[in-house]
């Protein structure tokens, strides 16, 4: 069997479209555990749990360097970060609605460090009045 470049190009391609398209050290997950909605106005309060996984044996950077950043969001309250395992941890954020400045209600978590740091995103919708 004869293999033409062809071949090999659409191999490669093929392969390629299979890779991992984001490898994050860290895994950042967020979850409403109180106060659930379709879509949220200004006021509301809701609990979220969020969980970080640290995808590498050894982390340099502390779980307290984690930074979160919202629009329309604010954080009123939050938990100390308690270790689940030697890798996961999690906390709770109570957070009331805003309004957003612009586009949708928003929370990000940024880990940042040499082995790619973690990110983590949860968007809400809002009441359109």
């Amino acid at each position: 069997m004869k293999i033409t470049w062809v071949t090999i190009i659409v191999l490669g391609f093929f392969f390629l479209q299979i890779l991992p398209k984001e490898a994050n050290a860290c895994d950042i997950t967020f979850e409403i555990i109180k106060g659930e909605k379709e879509a949220y106005q200004v006021g509301d309060t809701i609990t979220v749990l969020v969980s970080v996984i640290l995808t590498h044996r050894s982390c340099p950077i502390a779980i307290k360097k984690t930074n979160f950043k919202t629009n329309g969001l604010k954080v009123i309250k939050a938990t100390p970060w308690k270790q689940l395992t030697s890798m996961e941890y999690e906390r709770k954020l109570l957070i009331v609605v805003g309004k957003p400045k612009k586009g949708k209600l928003m929370i990000n978590a940024t880990r940042t460090c040499e082995k790619d740091g973690g990110f983590g995103s949860m968007k809400l919708n809002t009441v359109i009045n």
